[in-house]
């Protein structure tokens, strides 16, 4: 990696992103027609929620883009512009139905402009888990460099480093889970070296597991608790019986011939809510015990 790399983004974003670090003055703010922008062709940040770009045009119609986007000269032509950072800005603006927006354009070779596009993202913390890890991969293996100098350089620690990385080991399918967020970052640490994450995955999705549940259930497919492979349809079947009995996820765990019931609460509310079906489910009555109670007694 030549110096120029290397001194670019060890002086990490504020400094590229300020012009008179490096050029000893500062670079006019101008308004550019928002036509003549294009979107960055190294941006590492491929999703942008619908949601949030309509509550930052909200933001924009009523104060205006309170800060300059980023742009370099296109090959495209004159008075064409290549985005740098600010995308999100750039869309929003669109939205909100403006012509033009402020603008900063400097001159940036592909590796600069890859470079700050990551490093404004990571830094804001713009980034679905898996854009992220692309993100500290493109930078290792495009710039040299280790996890020790991205963790000085970026911020953040030398674990959560190497953590997020290892969710490029996820399956696909599991990976667009943590894009979309159907699963967080905790999720899919949990499911790092398990057998068959991708069934994990669903199971954590459709019972909407917490990251400690999640890994709970990932330790006990892990250790493979011996059940006879009969009885596993059946504990499916009555997992989510339970689970629509009580309106809420529950899960099962049988080992031998005991095991325990699950049933995860966030707050005390929740909890009254369950006592409250509990009393009127009326299981205090033999005559009303449901089948579901009674499977669970066989296996008491």
């Amino acid at each position: 990696m030549n110096d120029m790399k290397k001194n670019a983004l060890g002086r990490g974003l504020s400094s590229l992103l300020n012009p008179t670090e490096t050029e000893g003055q500062a670079l006019p703010v101008i308004s550019l027609s928002l036509e003549s922008i294009q979107k960055g062709t190294l941006q590492p940040r491929k999703h942008f929620p619908e949601e949030d770009l309509q509550e930052l045009a909200v933001s924009i119609r009523e104060r205006g883009v309170l800060q300059p986007i980023l742009v370099r000269a296109s090959s495209l032509g004159d008075k064409k512009y290549e985005l740098i950072a600010g995308e999100r800005r750039w869309r929003a603006s669109k939205i909100a139905g403006l012509e033009e927006i402020p603008a900063i354009v400097r001159s940036f070779s592909d590796a600069e402009a890859l470079e700050i596009g990551l490093l404004e993202n990571i830094q804001r913390q713009d980034l679905n888990p898996i854009e992220e890890a692309e993100g500290y991969h493109r930078l290792a293996e495009e710039f040299d460099h280790t996890q020790e100098s991205l963790s000085r350089i970026l911020g953040k620690s030398r674990s959560h480093i190497a953590n997020t990385l290892r969710l490029l080991t996820l399956p696909k399918t599991v990976q667009e889970h943590l894009v979309t967020g159907k699963l967080s970052a905790g999720h899919g640490r949990s499911l790092i070296g398990v057998e068959n994450p991708e069934h994990i995955a669903d199971m954590i999705i459709s019972r909407r597991l917490n990251v400690r549940q999640a890994e709970a259930l990932a330790k006990q497919k892990e250790e493979n608790v011996p059940s006879s492979s009969s009885s596993d349809p059946e504990k499916e079947i009555l997992q989510n019986q339970l689970s629509d009995l009580l309106g809420t996820p529950i899960e099962l765990i049988l080992k031998g011939a005991g095991g325990k019931i699950a049933i995860p609460f966030k707050n005390p509310t929740e909890l009254d809510a369950l006592i409250k079906k509990f009393n009127q489910l009326g299981l205090k009555k033999e005559e009303n015990i449901s089948p579901e109670v009674d499977f669970i007694r066989a296996w008491s």
